[in-house]
């Protein structure tokens, strides 16, 4: 069946609150989506965020991100009044999100609404009984974090950092309020998110999330089970990932992520990563793991290099990997991240996994060779989008991309200059053999580089766009209908 969908990241909603939320403009998307005939939602990583503010660098591989709850929603629970929710709010520029205020007046929100939460109440025993395999360790790992001025765990106390079991049940004891409080937030999370899942699926539409291949280094599960990473006797990491040294970058990147010790993985038949997939099975329609070549090789740095020079290949848990989800989650959703150059071993293990692989249109487009981009090259079994959070927008795109880059696709996609390349974009995605497209939200609004979501290797200015609560209009839900129904989606 042709499908489409678009990608819109949570904390771009519109909402009063300074960031996007669970509430009323989640709602609105989900109306949105139906009326312009669309069947995905894709979504970015929806967990905590830390240093940097990224999606793909979370507290915790299986948590939600405090700053979408909707402040609205807990006030119609009986959790916080009008006047807090006031006092908690400023004057904040619609089109960006201010990451330090939201830190220094959204706890302080949520603490309020955890306060009167009842603890006996069945529901909440339930949610925490019901995810005691993560929820245990992240709100012991936040509480202490807290306690110690949000230091990393690699730079508490030794008793602490080495999870000398005196130490924690002292933590457990002193702390209990403090633990009550992040079990609350991720309860209060949790409830609200699924509520909006339940209409999205009601409203036949699906949630795509995406889940990071790699953890976080200031993670509760590396703080929790290091012996499941390539770490040292005392705790800090031997090797971390990246990428190597090309002709982007002669020093490579580093990326700091804990590698998986992938020998232990499969000694205990890949349990954590079947927990991490059922998990993520439970709160989307469809996961899209990102990175999916680290599968099949990745890219292994000493820590503590400056430098990806020193890194090398090391063989992924490759096939064996695949049975053993195949094996305990034979109905589970996948997409395939396969972007960037793949070798044969990446080739084979997505041929083997049958999961459809992603294919970019702004990837399409080198003037200095053939791509395998080019949507010639395409199999249904594919996901083409014009862009991703990655990428900028394809307005940006053909203003900065080079003249004869821009050339060509004009040349291929019989856009002549002077002529709407957006909109010859999304047209070539729509009409593709590929079962499904997905269209960034900024390229339907046709933005240019303000709506770019995400310049990798670059801190600051990340993860800001928010979507002007005037955008999505009933002109250009009716223009997407239209090109959705005109290309059999």
């Amino acid at each position: 069946m042709r499908t489409c969908g678009i990608l819109m990241p949570l904390f771009s909603l519109p909402s009063p609150h300074g960031i996007g939320t669970l509430g009323r403009g989640a709602y609105r998307f989900v109306d949105f989506l139906r009326e312009s005939g669309q069947h995905y939602w894709q979504l970015l990583p929806i967990g905590p965020t830390g240093y940097g503010d990224s999606p793909y660098q979370s507290f915790c591989a299986f948590a939600g991100n405090p700053y979408f709850i909707d402040p609205n929603r807990l006030e119609e629970d009986g959790l916080l009044t009008r006047a807090e929710i006031e006092a908690a709010d400023c004057e904040c520029d619609p089109g960006r999100i201010d990451y330090q205020m939201l830190y220094q007046r959204r706890f302080a929100l949520l603490r309020q609404a955890a306060g009167r939460l009842n603890p006996a109440a069945s529901d909440f025993k339930r949610f925490c009984g019901g995810n005691s395999f993560w929820l245990e360790d992240y709100a012991l790992f936040m509480a202490l974090k807290r306690a110690h001025g949000e230091a990393s765990w690699q730079d508490w106390p030794e008793a602490y950092r080495m999870r000398q079991e005196s130490a924690l049940e002292r933590a457990r004891s002193m702390l209990a309020e403090e633990i009550f409080f992040w079990k609350a937030v991720q309860f209060l999370f949790d409830r609200q998110y699924r509520q909006l899942k339940r209409y999205a699926n009601q409203n036949e539409i699906e949630l795509v999330g995406d889940i990071p291949i790699y953890v976080s280094p200031d993670s509760s599960e590396l703080w929790a089970q290091s012996e499941l990473f390539q770490t040292t006797p005392d705790r800090t990491l031997s090797r971390v990932a990246g990428v190597p040294p090309d002709g982007f970058s002669a020093d490579g990147q580093v990326w700091g992520n804990p590698l998986y010790d992938w020998k232990r993985h499969k000694e205990e038949d890949f349990a954590w990563w079947i927990r991490r997939l059922r998990h993520a099975g439970g709160i989307y329609d469809v996961v899209r793991i990102d990175h999916f070549r680290g599968f099949a090789g990745y890219f292994s740095i000493p820590a503590g290099e400056d430098t990806a020079k020193n890194g090398r290949w090391e063989t992924g848990p490759g096939i064996p990997f695949l049975h053993a989800i195949r094996r305990a989650l034979p109905d589970l959703r996948i997409i395939a991240e396969d972007l960037g150059y793949l070798t044969d071993d990446v080739r084979k293990l997505l041929q083997a996994s049958g999961y459809p692989g992603m294919k970019l249109l702004q990837f399409a487009f080198d003037s200095r060779e053939a791509s395998d981009y080019l949507p010639h090259h395409y199999g249904r079994n594919s996901v083409v989008y014009t862009g991703t959070h990655d990428n900028t927008t394809t307005r940006d795109w053909q203003e900065s991309a080079p003249p004869d880059d821009v050339a060509l696709a004009r040349d291929y996609l019989n856009a002549p200059p002077g002529s709407d390349l957006t909109e010859a974009m999304i047209r070539a995605a729509l009409a593709s053999v590929c079962d499904t497209a997905i269209i960034p939200l900024p390229d339907w609004l046709n933005l240019g580089r303000e709506g770019r979501i995400n310049t990798p290797s670059t801190l600051g200015g990340n993860w800001v766009w928010r979507c002007a609560p005037n955008a999505l209009t009933g002109e250009l839900s009716e223009r997407i209908l239209h090109l959705t129904r005109l290309y059999g989606r």
